[in-house]
């Protein structure tokens, strides 16, 4: 009997913690509403089955006590009630799998006027990368990453003389413009995430991934690192900053190109004198 109360009482305050609780979703700040639909539809389905479940099992406990004189029934196999709760089961998962899986063909398919960014992970800090004039960012390996070649750029490719080369943590963005994320890691696995864009993809080593979205709201938000890289992940910060084009263009053309940075340092003839072609490597 107290147990069933307690499961009972157990349902009732988680009801109340979510109804009453500050702690929500950030504002949306991107398009990705169907995002957020498809984490609501999957709130409401595991919230009723929870709810259902409890409560069954709290009646159960309650309605069939022990009491004197009472003999339970012995039933083994009863296939209709497997039938129900197979089928119930396989609509409530194919409730949660559709809109995720709508919203995944969006993700993954990047419209053809989207800029593009790429942003460099490592213990702990982020970096970006914009192409440049020429809208194209050039090739990176690895191999090539120096102190003065943070990205690990190809000198011999004219495609990333004139890419801007952010090695501070804040990006700026357009309000209103789609733009492809391409994500880089440079040691162990990271994880790009800005909560109120609702959009994040791990930086993998060894591999390019990517995501796309289109900010809405102009504002700071914060980047996160979604995956435990290390002890300073906590710290693994950055900032995106969303604003309208003109201001974008004035802190474009702040920012040093790949050309520049090579040049001021002295190491771009060296570095092309030994730079050899890159076979199979991700532009």
């Amino acid at each position: 009997m107290v147990v069933a109360v307690i499961i009972a009482a157990l349902v009732v305050g988680s009801l109340l913690f979510h109804w009453l609780s500050p702690w929500w979703m950030t504002p949306l700040a991107s398009n990705w509403h169907s995002i957020d639909t498809a984490l609501i539809v999957t709130m409401w389905i595991c919230a009723v089955a929870f709810v259902a479940l409890n409560l069954f099992m709290a009646m159960t406990i309650w309605r069939y006590r022990h009491r004197p004189g009472n003999k339970a029934h012995y039933e083994p196999e009863n296939a209709r009630l497997e039938k129900r709760l197979t089928f119930w089961t396989a609509i409530g998962i194919a409730g949660m799998l559709a809109p995720g899986l709508l919203a995944w063909n969006q993700y993954v398919t990047v419209p053809a006027d989207a800029a593009v960014v790429e942003a460099n992970g490592e213990q702990w800090r982020w970096s970006f990368r914009l192409p440049g004039r020429d809208g194209v960012l050039g090739t990176a390996e690895p191999a090539r990453i120096t102190a003065d070649n943070a990205f690990g750029l190809n000198p011999k490719d004219p495609y990333g003389r004139d890419d801007v080369v952010v090695e501070s943590s804040e990006l700026h963005l357009v309000v209103g413009k789609p733009v492809k994320m391409v994500l880089r890691s440079k040691d162990v696995l990271h994880d790009f995430y800005v909560p109120e864009f609702r959009a994040k993809m791990d930086l993998v080593p060894g591999i390019v991934t990517y995501f796309w979205l289109t900010p809405t709201q102009k504002g700071n938000f914060d980047i996160l690192c979604a995956e435990l890289c290390g002890t300073g992940h906590s710290q693994m910060r950055g900032t995106v900053v969303v604003e309208d084009e003109a201001s974008y263009r004035k802190w474009l053309g702040e920012q040093s190109t790949f050309g520049q940075i090579m040049a001021d340092s002295g190491g771009g003839a060296k570095q092309l004198a030994s730079a050899a072609p890159v076979k199979g490597v991700t532009r």
